[in-house]
């Protein structure tokens, strides 16, 4: 192939085929040594995927909280429901305080009749009811009222924290005075305290609306976590986003006229996101124990819905003869808060940029 010895240029015009080699694949993955596109999130997933210990606690939870919501839908048993209370009939007090496998009269009548019964796996509780069905009633109840608690502390630690950080100046002052008042605050004694306030107050408004079914102590456990548990979760993402408002992209949309919310919601939480997965992750076990105590105390959910607390509680009556009352759901909540704590530590290490340089 000719080519002018002053021109770089190839010439298309005398180019030939042979006159090149194609280069091998070795060759090529020698030369282009980049990895496939990837996202943050992606990239996150990966790292929590090599932590075995936050991958089986997550599944874990799954498991669990698929249990709690599809079991009550083809158990047998209902919650509520006294076994041996049939309309009717006489009561048959052979059902109460039944021990792991064992049948009431009617029942065991019906089974030398052929019939077949579905076991109690966990037994009755003292007024006859299923046991294992009011457990897995009870984590879907602690598991709901965490998750549902953990979002209204994110929503209001969030758009506070936002505010406070973005704007500064004398509304940073306010806001973080009204938050070291909160946290100067006994944390338990305020929690009982505004439990049983709300619990009265709450019976009566509640009467003819939709809320009613949930209970008042249900609502006031939503309206104790938004008015006591933000102050953590604001004071992060004030923390974070004081660190980024000065950075230049959020100096170039001021520059360029975009106001503070858009500023907030285009730029500044985007780059908060590790810190808001790992926060809500970590608040959940938090919420969960918090209703555990209280329903143990007597300020959770209102009766005959069971909660993991309030079966606790209730198990202390017979204590001493159906132990295994107290340990079952004892041993839920401790391995729900365990595994929930050990999955969002693996969130901290898989989505903290700073623990991945």
């Amino acid at each position: 192939m000719s080519k002018n010895p002053f021109n770089n240029q190839i010439d298309m015009e005398n180019y030939m085929a042979d006159d090149f080699e194609t280069a091998t694949e070795d060759e090529k993955s020698y030369i282009v040594q980049m990895r496939p596109a990837s996202t943050f999130f992606k990239d996150g997933v990966k790292r929590l995927l090599k932590n075995k210990v936050a991958t089986v606690c997550f599944f874990i939870i799954v498991i669990i909280t698929l249990a709690a919501i599809f079991l009550p839908m083809v158990w047998p048993y209902s919650y509520d429901t006294m076994l041996g209370n049939t309309p009717g009939q006489a009561v048959d007090s052979s059902y109460n305080n039944l021990k792991p496998f064992e049948y009431g009269k009617t029942e065991l009548a019906r089974i030398d009749a052929g019939e077949k019964i579905f076991p109690h796996i966990f037994g009755t509780d003292s007024q006859g009811r299923d046991y294992f069905i009011r457990v897995v009633y009870g984590t879907r109840i602690s598991l709901a009222v965490g998750f549902f608690a953990s979002i209204i502390v994110l929503i209001i630690g969030l758009t506070i924290g936002s505010i406070s950080g973005y704007f500064g100046g004398k509304i940073d002052m306010i806001i973080m005075r009204i938050v070291d008042i909160i946290y100067s605050l006994p944390d338990t004694l305020m929690v009982i305290l505004l439990s049983s306030v709300l619990k009265v107050t709450l019976s009566t408004a509640l009467e003819g609306t939709p809320l009613e079914k949930l209970g008042s102590n249900m609502i006031s456990l939503f309206i104790v976590f938004g008015l006591l548990y933000w102050v953590s979760m604001a004071r992060l993402i004030r923390g974070q986003i004081l660190s980024l408002r000065e950075q230049e992209y959020v100096l170039a949309s001021k520059a360029a006229g975009a106001k503070g919310k858009w500023v907030i919601l285009k730029h500044l939480l985007p780059n908060c996101i590790s810190l808001v997965i790992i926060s809500t992750a970590l608040q959940i076990p938090s919420a969960i124990f918090t209703e555990s105590y209280l329903s143990f105390l007597g300020l959770g959910v209102n009766a005959p819905m069971p909660s993991l607390g309030s079966l606790a509680s209730d198990a202390l009556n017979g204590i001493s003869s159906y132990a295994y009352r107290m340990v079952i759901p004892a041993v839920v909540i401790s391995l729900i808060v365990l595994s929930l704590n050990l999955f969002g530590d693996g969130l901290r290490d898989a989505f903290d940029p700073k623990l991945n340089k």
